[in-house]
């Protein structure tokens, strides 16, 4: 039998097992790094049969790749950037701001992003792995946003994938680098939303249409 290859092994899923087998990922890849943890190990730590891990997920990578988008979708769902209707740009925004800041200051998060610092030079596909799955996956979803908010006329940008990265870089600013190099803890929660306050503010104006 293929046990990569689940289509062929007729069982229904169960969600409660995949977010098992997320969860476990989610602890043992920040760890151990990609290369550190093998399929039977995270299968062990989920309480699941190697079978039911290869039902869910093809390969590590996948698995790993899945486990990634399940954490930025924890923190910072993809209806993030689809606002309810009633809901003004600024609100938008500073709901993504806190979410994106939730995301990164999460301590298994700056873990693994340590992780593939350190692992980097010699294990590029993988950070390629984290990176599409993460960041560049979030990228996208913030260009969208802005160009609908560009095609309403509540915005001006004429580079949308450009404001996209300006946004998510001023959110991060330095704090970012000193919590990643252990110089200081996360920022509480209310000097978070301060801070994504004053950056939705500095966003606005700088990309607001000008007004005759």
């Amino acid at each position: 039998m293929n046990l990569r290859n689940p289509q062929k092994l007729g069982r229904p899923k169960n969600p409660e097992k995949r977010q098992a087998i997320l969860q476990a990922a989610a602890e043992l890849f920040p760890a151990k790094g990609f290369s550190g943890v093998s399929m039977m190990e995270i299968a062990e730590k989920a309480n699941v049969s190697k079978l039911t891990l290869y039902s869910h997920f093809v390969d590590k990578e996948d698995l790993y790749t899945q486990s990634v988008i399940d954490c930025c979708e924890q923190q910072l769902p993809a209806s993030s950037f689809k606002p309810a209707p009633g809901l003004d740009l600024e609100q938008a925004l500073r709901a993504i701001g806190n979410g994106f800041l939730d995301l990164i200051m999460d301590e298994k998060a700056l873990t693994l992003h340590r992780m593939i610092i350190q692992q980097s030079g010699a294990d590029g596909d993988h950070a390629g792995l984290f990176f599409n799955a993460g960041p560049a996956r979030m990228l996208s979803e913030m260009r969208s946003f802005l160009e609908q908010a560009s095609r309403s006329g509540a915005l001006a940008i004429a580079e949308p994938r450009l404001a996209a990265e300006h946004f998510f870089c001023l959110l991060k600013g330095l704090v970012y680098m000193r919590v990643m190099m252990g110089l200081c803890p996360p920022p509480e929660k209310a000097e978070r939303e301060t801070h994504v306050k004053e950056v939705v503010s500095l966003f606005l104006r700088a990309y607001r249409p000008q007004t005759s």
